[in-house]
């Protein structure tokens, strides 16, 4: 149901709120550049210091922005299973094409409590989710096991896995590779993910570098290895450069530097070092982006 280069948006901010005209700014340069869904409302778009209406209001502003153009997958996942089947509701009444769903992050569920919690929401809302497992964030990890019984469910269509385990991806493939799209979660193991099986990426690089990003998947699924492989070593050193401090820091202080928005974060979240802003500039520099 999802393929290709997939964006993990970034919710601009102006003043302390959202920057509206931003963000519908972001999403035409994203459709514009072949990019095959946009997911609000993720890590990437600071869901955690989203208010509640906030993060409706963003939802309605992408799929207003969108207008069917493209899928939407809102962000929609929560350490509260009331709360994400709340957020749920709204996306399916808002008429997103999916959920995505992060595994119960702080709480740190068993496998079971992981099942039951995706179990609810499917049953809850009927609309297709895509799971999210990152347990560098979360300190929880979705077992291949546990991706393979939620596979079973009609509702459970794809997984983001961001675990950084192509071991485990594999395994997920070999286990439930006929009920279940996989998704890389990182964008410096897209290619090696492609390999693999899998059939696109939720990606943080694709918020300054869309085209390229949606370029070296269509390469591959085309054939085209040689040029999926110069694309994925273009890109990498870009996808390094946006962790050189905690996601989103990185990404939205180049959107600034291009000058597609204001560079503002929200606390927790701090602009980033001098030294390692230096560091970004370079690779920026390197790419032809500023």
């Amino acid at each position: 149901m999802f393929k290709g280069s997939i964006v993990a948006i970034v919710t601009p901010f102006k003043g302390g709120k959202v920057d509206e005209d931003g963000y519908r700014d972001l999403i035409e340069f994203q459709i514009s550049n072949g990019t095959g869904a946009i997911v609000p409302c993720g890590t990437t778009g600071e869901s955690a210091t989203l208010s509640i209406e906030e993060h409706i209001r963003v939802i309605d502003i992408a799929l207003e922005a969108v207008n069917g153009r493209v899928p939407v997958i809102a962000g929609a996942g929560g350490n509260s299973t009331k709360e994400a089947i709340q957020l749920s509701k709204h996306a399916k009444e808002a008429g997103a094409d999916a959920t995505l769903q992060v595994t119960p992050y702080y709480n740190k569920p068993t496998q079971e409590g992981l099942y039951q919690h995706y179990k609810a929401i499917a049953e809850a809302v009927p609309l297709p989710q895509v799971l999210y497992n990152v347990p560098g964030r979360t300190s929880v990890n979705m077992l291949p096991e546990t991706v393979a019984r939620l596979a079973e469910l009609q509702e459970v269509v794809a997984i983001k896995e961001a675990s950084g385990s192509l071991g485990q991806m594999a395994e997920i493939l070999n286990l439930a590779g006929d009920k279940i799209t996989l998704l890389s979660g990182d964008d410096n193991v897209t290619l090696p993910v492609l390999a693999l099986g899998g059939k696109g990426v939720i990606s943080v690089i694709a918020n300054i570098v869309p085209k390229d990003s949606a370029d070296m998947i269509q390469a591959w699924e085309g054939g085209d290895v040689t040029k999926a492989r110069e694309l994925f070593y273009k890109l990498l050193p870009l996808s390094k450069a946006m962790f050189f401090e905690t996601n989103p820091i990185p990404v939205k202080t180049s959107l600034g530097l291009m000058g597609k928005i204001n560079d503002e974060m929200r606390l927790p979240l701090v602009p980033m070092s001098s030294s390692n802003r230096e560091r970004l500039i370079k690779a920026l520099k390197d790419y032809d982006l500023i």
